[in-house]
């Protein structure tokens, strides 16, 4: 199977916040693309409220963080991703990203995955590109071994619970 084309979207102040507040039709009406309820649902509204109150107290930050993705072939916004920040002293940013469960297991988690570790290599400030995953997520997990990804450690994540740290130079 091909890996889809994908572009990650980035969302205003305005649509984070509403995204935060789980208000859908505010965050579609102001989305430069359509939405879909996954992206306010409560799986993921813990992410939109960091990025909104992010973008608020970091506004360097917001080119960044959390987008959406987009499937422009299809034309379907098919999940979120981006990463946590803008590159730190050591040069080291961590990707985030999830697929809408409608849309999983047609190659989009990958797309989004070499999408960042695209941008990460073609960024001067970026010498690392980071992922943490919970032991428990096989898929996320099976992933990332197919990329020169190195297990670093672990952390504890108070939303996540246990993860483990894997990091990729780039």
């Amino acid at each position: 199977m091909s890996v889809p084309s994908v572009r990650i979207v980035q969302l205003s102040p305005d649509v984070l916040q509403a995204l935060a507040d789980g208000d859908l039709a505010t965050a579609d009406a102001l989305a430069p693309v359509p939405l879909t309820a996954w992206l306010a649902s409560e799986d993921r509204v813990a992410t939109w409220r960091m990025r909104a109150r992010q973008a608020v107290e970091s506004p360097e930050d917001l080119p960044w963080v959390t987008g959406v993705v987009r499937d422009e072939q299809a034309g379907l916004t098919v999940g979120a991703g981006g990463f946590h920040a803008a590159p730190d002293e050591r040069g080291m940013v961590e990707a985030g990203y999830g697929v809408d469960p409608a849309y999983r297991r047609r190659g989009y988690a990958r797309a989004v995955l070499e999408l960042l570790i695209d941008r990460a290599r073609t960024e001067p400030a970026v010498t690392v590109l980071r992922l943490t995953i919970s032991p428990e997520n096989e898929p996320s997990l099976a992933l990332a071994r197919q990329y020169p990804f190195v297990e670093v450690g672990e952390q504890w994540d108070e939303e996540d619970g246990l993860e483990t740290i894997y990091e990729l130079e780039v």
